[in-house]
Formats: C-alpha cells, sequence, structure tokens
C-alpha cells in the first residue's frame, strides 16, 4: 500500500521480516493499539480474528513499526511443520549445519512474530508454540538441545478467520487460553471511506459509493459465499477507478468475479453492483 516494507536479508525463507523505518498506515477501529501496546510491554502473546481482508495483517505491520520492532510474517498452510518455523539440520560441504527457522530466528533476534491464518497449519505445528505463550517464554530446540530464552522484546502474534473454522480447523483450547485476544471486524463506514481514500487514492464520493455497496454486499445471506466484500477488495477496485477504469467494470473485476464463481451468484452480485453503483462512470 502506501508504505515501503523493508526485507531483511537475513530472514528465513518461510518468514519476511519488515524494518520499522516507516510506519505503515492503519485506520484504528476501536482500542486495539493500544491493547497491542499493552501486550508488547506485559510480554503477553496476542490472538487476532477476523474475517480476510479486514486489517489484520497491516495492524500488526503498523504496530510493529510504531514499536520499533522487527517484524517475521509467516504464512501458515496445511504443509507447515514444526521443523519449518523452528528450524532443521542441513548438509552442505560435507558438513551438517543447523538453520534457524523463523520461529527461532524469531527468539533470538527479540522480533514480532506473525503467524497468519495460524489454523491453516498442521496440528502439531502449534504445540511448539506453547512453551513461548506461556510465563516459560522459551523455545526448546529438541535436535540441538538448545534452549532459548526469549528477550523481552520478543512477541508471538497469531490470526485466524473464524469463518473458515469447522472440526477439523480450529484452535485446541489448550492453544487458545495461553493468548490474549482481539476481535477484528470491517471498519466502521466512516473509517473505512478514510481508508479508501487513503489507500484507495479514492475521492469521498467515490468512498461513499463503494462503501456503501459493501453493504449491500455485506447484507446478502441467501447466497453461499464463504467471503464477503472486503475493504482489501474496495481498495483495489478504488484503485482500478483511479487508473482510469469504469466504476461498474472495478467493481466487477475487484469485487464480484473476486467472491464467487458460480454464475448464479455471480449474477446476483452484479445485480447489486448496478443497483448501487449503476452501468457507467
Amino acid at each position: 500500500m502506501d508504505c515501503a516494507e523493508h526485507t531483511r536479508a537475513s530472514a528465513p525463507a518461510l518468514g519476511r521480516a519488515a524494518g520499522a523505518a516507516a510506519i505503515p498506515y492503519y485506520a484504528a477501529q476501536a482500542g486495539e493499539c493500544t491493547l497491542f501496546e499493552h501486550c508488547f510491554a506485559q510480554q503477553l502473546p496476542l490472538l487476532i480474528k477476523g474475517p480476510t481482508g479486514c486489517g489484520k495483517t497491516r495492524f500488526v505491520e503498523h504496530m510493529a513499526a510504531r514499536l520499533g520492532r522487527p517484524l517475521i510474517t509467516v504464512s501458515c498452510h496445511d504443509d507447515l511443520s514444526a521443523a519449518d518455523l523452528v528450524g532443521r539440520h542441513l548438509i552442505g560441504r560435507g558438513d551438517t549445519v543447523w538453520a534457524d527457522g523463523p520461529l527461532a530466528h524469531a527468539v533470538r533476534e527479540g522480533a514480532i512474530l506473525y503467524l497468519d491464518e495460524v489454523v491453516e497449519a498442521r496440528k502439531d505445528t502449534t504445540v511448539v508454540l506453547h512453551p513461548l505463550a506461556d510465563d516459560r517464554r522459551v523455545l526448546p530446540i529438541e535436535r540441538t538441545g538448545e534452549l532459548i530464552q526469549a528477550p523481552p522484546e520478543f512477541m508471538l502474534v497469531i490470526s485466524y478467520n473464524p469463518g473458515y473454522q469447522n472440526l477439523l480447523k480450529g484452535l485446541k483450547p489448550s492453544t487458545r487460553q495461553r493468548f490474549t485476544a482481539l476481535t477484528l471486524d470491517y471498519p466502521a463506514p466512516a473509517v473505512e471511506r478514510a481508508i479508501l481514500e487513503r489507500e484507495g487514492r479514492a475521492t469521498p464520493e467515490l468512498a461513499a459509493r463503494l462503501v456503501q455497496l459493501a453493504q449491500a454486499l455485506r447484507r446478502l445471506t441467501d447466497h453461499d459465499l464463504e467471503e464477503t466484500a472486503s475493504t482489501r477488495l474496495l481498495v483495489m477496485a478504488a484503485r482500478l477507478v483511479a487508473s482510469g477504469l469504469s466504476l461498474h467494470e472495478a467493481c466487477r473485476a475487484a469485487v464480484v468475479d473476486a467472491l464467487s464463481d458460480d454464475h448464479e451468484t455471480l449474477r446476483a452480485l452484479d445485480e447489486v453492483v448496478r443497483a448501487v453503483v449503476g452501468d457507467g462512470h
């Protein structure tokens, strides 16, 4: 978006480390920034819940820069193993050496580690977080026999989308109850309009129309949508309009077609777009 992300050359392949030179723009919804600061000061891990595209990742990037701490982000997936996070032995030049994963790297550096969509990782992966997420604040590395004590600056942050949860993908109570929790949602209309003006380079009039469209789409209950129109999608639509695409075409490309592949659903969504923003510019 409008701020530059700085990549550390020493960051592990799985993690993205962001420098703290620039503070990414973030429009606060309520008291989430204060809560994050208190968790950091008290060395408490934080769990962030919220729908896709509501600003979870941007919020963490903003707070890491604001606190002046490096940020290592890991996008979790169903093949992510504990070894991927902690590290593994590698063979090179006839010798075996230990290579830290993003988790061990973050603990040693005193960084903020952000595990995005943590419920997507394998079940056994989250167990390695337990000693770091309680009063011990240690990372045992069984393969080397090392026990790393987390410095005061280290912070563990995880997030997930509750809408994706089911019996197979969810946090165990033993994991969840180690974290303080924060629930984010799509911003209030006034805040969302400000985000579109700043991040999407939208005029006040365009921002108002896009927010009106989002509210109409979010009220739909008769279509089986995994997700609804997110703030992220609205920003994309605003940028397309800023580059010269018509409003209807931008909404179709950035919002409607991004929400579903079902032809009937797409037709219904497009009708909502036409009703709210019209067919032209």
